[in-house]
């Protein structure tokens, strides 16, 4: 009879996660043939397929798929107990994500903070546009992440954070940087340099411009926004990101804020996290040190 041990799930997450038997072995530090044999032994044991092979390609069956989260969420605990018996105190690995705006602007300040608190964390954090974001969530590749997007997925637990806005702006010598109010003709009329599709500042731009979006005059669309910031300050146009990104450039008059109140461009900020994430220490402690920051929705 099969005693069964975590091994076989080892392998089987990480397979899941790589789609490939030789890089599921590195990251292992076991030999292939220990990999597969892991696998074909647990298949074996319980009669049931959970991979289909083509070839060289492995890939998860709806079978696996399904028992994936399961098997995830007993790593993760057997990790947070080990952790705990070692030392009560550590929280161990914790992997973060955020897009972009949040990335370069609010995620590393609180980042900072944790370590301060938790000196024997691990932290890691990945900063890339809200659609790469969730699906690494969605792949275990992260732990929790912060978006800036609106979404719905059914894998993901989707709870508010923070209150944001965009904010259109342009160069303090730009044709409408002394105009009161702006209105739909000068929106029309203004040539834009915008966040790339995909993005969650793009995604609430285009909400907030909806019956104009096909004649607006979008010159350029950039990933980063100290590119578009700069972009603008040289003249080429006007943007739309972010208040948190330009706060610094409007306090040094590098940049302009214009008002156009007809126009909603408010958001959330979210944390999101997939529903079958074994919650660790690590997990809650991060998102309490965000509320505290940012009380908005304790």
């Amino acid at each position: 009879m099969m005693h069964y041990t975590l091994r076989p799930t080892r392998s089987l997450s990480c397979v899941a996660g790589t789609q490939n038997i030789s890089r599921a072995a590195e990251a292992l530090a076991m030999s292939q043939s220990a990999v597969s044999g892991s696998l074909s032994d647990l298949e074996s044991h319980f009669d049931i397929l959970l991979f289909d092979r083509v070839g060289k390609r492995i890939q998860l069956n709806e079978f696996g798929r399904a028992l994936r989260p399961r098997a995830q969420a007993l790593l993760e605990q057997a990790q947070d107990l080990e952790n705990a018996l070692r030392n009560h105190t550590d929280i161990g690995r914790l992997q973060i994500g955020a897009t972009l705006t949040i990335g370069n602007y609010l995620a590393v300040e609180l980042m900072a903070r944790f370590m301060r608190e938790q000196p024997g964390a691990q932290v890691s954090l990945e900063v890339a546009n809200t659609q790469e974001i969730v699906n690494k969530v969605v792949n275990f590749e992260l732990d929790i992440a912060l978006v800036e997007g609106e979404l719905t997925h059914p894998e993901l637990e989707i709870t508010p954070w923070h209150e944001d806005e965009l904010m259109v702006f342009c160069s303090p010598e730009h044709a409408l940087a002394t105009k009161g109010e702006l209105t739909d003709a000068d929106l029309l009329e203004a040539t834009w340099i915008v966040r790339e599709i995909g993005s969650g500042t793009r995604q609430t731009f285009e909400r907030a411009m909806h019956g104009l979006l096909p004649k607006l005059n979008i010159m350029l669309e950039l990933q980063h926004t100290e590119a578009i910031k700069r972009a603008v300050e040289a003249g080429l146009g006007i943007g739309c990101i972010s208040r948190v990104a330009l706060l610094d450039a409007f306090r040094r008059g590098s940049l302009v804020p214009l008002s156009v109140p007809h126009r909603d461009f408010r958001r959330y900020f979210y944390f999101i996290v997939h529903r079958h994430k074994y919650r660790s220490a690590g997990i809650q402690r991060w998102k309490e040190l965000c509320i505290v920051d940012f009380p908005h929705f304790e």
